[in-house]
């Protein structure tokens, strides 16, 4: 707290009066990086007529463009996650369910009802965390001074692809195909499990 008060030119007692330790300046950061991703990530899509591959891609561009703006914030967030205590991740994790429920709820309105496993979805969104917040600390490397193992274009296909994997594997293991090539409404469909 004491460099983040020198960096920002403020005394460290007026930090404290907006956040009461690492952990809450922390969640802070996360909510805002979150509700900036999020901005950033649905104002360049259409989400009736983009196929789901296209949705994935702009996605993951978008994601990450504001990385290269700002690697620093998105290393402080990997490192103080990765290394955070069960108790200060909390909020994290909520969040996580939470949006987990959602994307269950929007693709069981597209499916028969009862017909996606709520923790399945949750599952996988969760290993799609962990894979795209690892790999984005690998490309970004642990020293800031570094240039990028891989270069953008190359590293967002690489991305795109690990999360298309993915949410096409789970989804085959719980019954349902997914089209890369539909817009959302049409890329979910049933299939018969054995």
């Amino acid at each position: 707290m004491g460099d983040i008060a020198k960096e920002a030119g403020a005394a460290k007692p007026k930090l404290y009066r907006h956040f009461a330790d690492k952990a809450d300046l922390y969640n802070a950061i996360v909510d805002r990086v979150r509700e900036v991703l999020w901005e950033r990530m649905l104002g360049g899509v259409d989400l009736t007529n983009d196929t789901l591959s296209e949705l994935i891609h702009r996605g993951v561009a978008e994601y990450v463009a504001e990385i290269t703006s700002h690697p620093n914030v998105f290393r402080f967030i990997l490192h103080s996650h990765f290394s955070q205590q069960a108790r200060e991740s909390e909020r994290a994790l909520e969040t996580a369910r939470q949006t987990a429920r959602t994307a269950a709820e929007l693709l069981s309105a597209m499916l028969s009802p009862g017909s996606v496993d709520v923790m399945g979805i949750e599952l996988v969104n969760y290993s799609i965390f962990g894979a795209v917040a690892s790999a984005t600390d690998w490309w970004l490397g642990a020293n800031v001074g570094a240039s990028s193992p891989m270069e953008l274009d190359r590293f967002v296909d690489y991305l795109t692809e690990s999360i298309s994997a993915l949410a096409v594997a789970h989804s085959r293991f719980n019954g349902i195909a997914i089209d890369l090539t539909q817009p959302l409404s049409a890329a979910f469909t049933e299939t018969a499990q054995d």
